[in-house]
């Protein structure tokens, strides 16, 4: 089911982007982000009680709600930084940029998370960053 749903995020994110870019034409990408971030705060709190996810809240610990919190600041820096890219940039070439995300979080996971390294991904890595060098030049 996993798989599922990672195949569904990439054609979601795919659409974020052609959307955005029509979207985004002639509105200042910092306004265009934050109103993207009202709809999908909007459509979060929606499945939470959707889904009546709502009672969790009190059992969130301290060092999870400083993670979460850090992780939004991320996503809401990324999702900054990328309007920009994509309002200045070709999305042809963005978005391969914005996909070394890939090579950066396996690093940082076998750093931080001691997940392991092995050759095969590695490799996927190198693919990866290589792939993204042809899209871009």
């Amino acid at each position: 089911m996993w798989l599922l749903f990672a195949l569904l995020s990439a054609l979601f994110a795919a659409l974020t982007t052609i959307l955005a870019k029509i979207g985004i034409e002639n509105v200042n990408s910092n306004l265009a982000t934050a109103i993207r971030t009202v709809v999908v705060v909007g459509m979060a709190w929606s499945m939470v009680f959707l889904t009546n996810a709502q009672s969790g809240l009190a059992d969130i610990n301290r060092k999870s709600w400083i993670f979460l919190i850090l992780s939004g600041l991320a996503t809401g820096a990324s999702w900054l930084c990328y309007y920009r890219a994509v309002q200045m940039g070709e999305v042809s070439k963005v978005v391969p940029i914005d996909k070394l995300s890939v090579v950066i979080t396996f690093a940082l996971a076998v750093v931080f998370l001691h997940e392991r390294f092995t050759a095969r991904s590695l490799l996927g890595c190198v693919l990866i960053a290589a792939g993204t060098l042809l899209m871009v030049l």
